[in-house]
């Protein structure tokens, strides 16, 4: 190997923007929600947030903006199982458009 060739791993660590960092109260208090809408939101799968080892939610900020996300769909009047497609099919176009990307 060259000197100036380096050998890149893929880091192990999630990236920051998905680590758990907010308390449930911190993550409804920047979304204007309550803390039991949160609950709710992660009983039907709409997010699922980081557990501390007590099993303390902690909300990354990529979590947040889901939370906006929902908020928002909400406010256009969708149900919770509308709000589910509509993030599967957001996850899955972002999931191709990766895919195309790189190729």
């Amino acid at each position: 190997m060259r000197h100036d060739e380096r050998v890149t791993r893929p880091d192990p660590r999630p990236p920051l923007r998905h680590v758990g960092v907010y308390a449930i109260s911190v993550a409804a208090s920047m979304v204007r929600m309550e803390v039991q809408n949160l609950r709710v939101y992660e009983r039907r799968g709409l997010l699922e947030p980081d557990r501390t080892s007590g099993g303390t939610r902690l909300y990354s900020p990529a979590d947040v903006d889901r939370l906006h996300r929902i908020r928002d769909l909400l406010a256009e009047g969708l149900n919770l199982v509308g709000i589910a497609k509509v993030l599967a099919l957001e996850e899955e176009l972002a999931r191709l458009k990766g895919l195309k990307t790189r190729n």
